[in-house]
């Protein structure tokens, strides 16, 4: 099948990367308003405005700033052409159930960009981590002079926000959050407190001004606790049985995530699927980061 690429910035070109690697894809378009990064790939058919891919492409990837997700999804959405988004969805809840009834409307899938979920690491512990009590996770990056027009919240929390309501599968009773500016307009580091209805507590921690990087998520469970590590795709479970504690690492077969994220997209449009979860889960992510970002908001406020 023919692609697009539409967005050929960091993420963008990862994308790039991998969509060559991949024998389902025969032809790749390239699309960018910066002309200057489009004289960096004089091999492939590139356009500076996403409408001419139309009629030339199967399927499109969004990785453009979030801002601009919702128009140019909503375009290719109306044309019926299957859109790989990049999280989150879009910059507020309005324009993203806006594209999911159009998606709906017009049977075409809308995939976002959740890339944990095909973390190796993760799907080996997700059926043992059942009814958690207690979660907690650090995302921790350097300042990346990137994605720095939505805060730490929709940029990074958002992914373990993602997996912790995929973990828990139930109601919110409560969220507390702080979070404040460091570099940049919006929101550079941020802790979320979620209390949930069945009792289990996440405490989640973003950064994009911390010296280290750190992609981990803690899982405390009755007698039961693991230890994921997103980046190194490792393990370590620490079970109780009788008086003693046993610890084991499982064996992860190392995949890059996002590979396999592209191919699942590429599988549903290849077989002519269609199905909504996708955009459901973007949308309870999306919205969850949004209440955050406004009590980080509504705290400053009252200062």
């Amino acid at each position: 099948m023919n692609i697009g690429i539409v967005g050929i910035g960091k993420l963008g070109s990862v994308h790039l990367r991998l969509c060559q690697e991949l024998e389902a894809i025969k032809k790749i378009y390239i699309v960018d308003i910066d002309q200057n990064k489009l004289l960096l790939y004089p091999q492939f058919t590139t356009f500076g405005d996403f409408r001419k891919l139309l009629g030339k492409v199967n399927a499109v990837i969004i990785a453009t700033p979030t801002p601009t997700h919702f128009k140019i999804a909503k375009f290719f959405l109306e044309n019926k052409i299957p859109v790989f988004v990049e999280k989150p969805i879009t910059q507020n809840l309005e324009e993203g159930k806006k594209l999911l009834k159009l998606a709906k409307k017009n049977k075409t899938t809308l995939f976002v960009g959740h890339v944990e979920r095909y973390n190796n690491a993760y799907l080996a512990i997700k059926q043992i981590a059942k009814k958690p009590l207690f979660i907690e996770c650090h995302r921790l990056s350097s300042y990346p002079n990137r994605s720095l027009d939505i805060s730490v919240v929709l940029d990074l929390m958002i992914h373990d926000l993602d997996i912790i309501l995929d973990l828990v599968n139930d109601k919110i009773k409560k969220i507390e959050a702080k979070g404040v500016k460091v570099l940049s307009k919006t929101t550079d580091i941020a802790n979320a407190r979620l209390t949930f209805k069945g009792g289990c507590v996440a405490n989640i921690t973003a950064s994009r001004i911390s010296l280290k990087k750190e992609r981990k998520i803690r899982i405390f469970l009755t007698n039961c606790y693991i230890s994921l590590d997103y980046a190194q795709q490792e393990v370590q479970i620490c079970e109780k049985k009788e008086n003693q504690i046993i610890t084991k690492s499982l064996n992860i077969s190392k995949e890059e995530p996002l590979k396999k994220e592209v191919m699942h997209f590429l599988d549903i449009v290849k077989s002519n699927s269609f199905s909504l979860e996708f955009v459901i889960n973007a949308l309870n992510a999306l919205k969850l980061a949004l209440d955050i970002q406004k009590i980080i908001s509504y705290d400053k406020v009252l200062k």
